[in-house]
């Protein structure tokens, strides 16, 4: 009973109570969650993605978090959901729920690998803003310089940019640009074929405790 009821919650590894810089032009919480199916070498988020950190950390309660957001009504502006992945989480779409249910506006960061999900949260008007993480220049092979990733996960995530590119809701194409992997011709190259997209950020590396140091 007690598997099945941890099953329903949410995971959560992280909860900043306000943010400025991870919603542009409001003002947010962030709820990150715990585990990924990426192995992204420049993720600073080790103890989300690194199973052996995150099955052995306590988790904060979900019911923790949503008193945190009901007390905070009408001061912020909205939640943004993080990780680690998102989307593998079980009760995703009923968290989202419980937090539009106070009003706030909620913007989902994720990797694409799971369009299905995606696509109901979109048309169900559970999501606002989705911010999806490019790792390099759309290809199986280029992906799988940066992250091992199977070619099912690979189409996922063409999906997924796809599903975006529809402008069906608002969203964001970012890359984060580390010099190991990415060329200035894979910039430029980027830079090509996402054009047409509403909002593309370029953001640089930066030192720091990697999932790369425990791999």
């Amino acid at each position: 009973m007690l598997n099945k009821e941890m099953a329903q919650m949410m995971r959560i590894g992280g909860f900043q109570k306000q943010s400025f810089i991870d919603w542009d032009g409001r003002m947010v919480a962030v709820v990150f969650t715990q585990g990924c199916n990426f192995r992204c070498g420049y993720c600073h988020n080790p103890s989300l993605v690194i199973p052996e950190f995150y099955n052995t950390a306590a988790c904060i309660s979900e019911d923790e978090v949503l008193a945190a957001l009901l007390s905070r009504c009408g001061w912020l502006d909205g939640v943004v959901i993080s990780g680690g992945e998102p989307t593998l989480q079980p009760c995703l779409k009923q968290f989202i729920q419980k937090i539009k249910a106070m009003g706030y506006l909620v913007k989902l960061d994720t990797n694409g690998t799971n369009p299905n999900l995606l696509e109901e949260l979109i048309y169900e008007r559970l999501i606002d803003y989705v911010a999806m993480d490019i790792k390099t220049i759309p290809t199986y092979e280029r992906y799988s310089q940066v992250t091992p990733i199977s070619r099912c996960q690979f189409s996922k995530v063409l999906q997924t940019m796809r599903l975006l590119q529809q402008n069906v809701i608002s969203y964001q194409f970012r890359t984060t640009i580390v010099p190991t992997l990415h060329s200035s011709e894979d910039i430029i190259e980027l830079k090509r074929q996402m054009t047409k997209c509403p909002c593309v950020t370029l953001q640089m590396y930066r030192e720091g405790d990697t999932v790369a140091c425990y791999l």
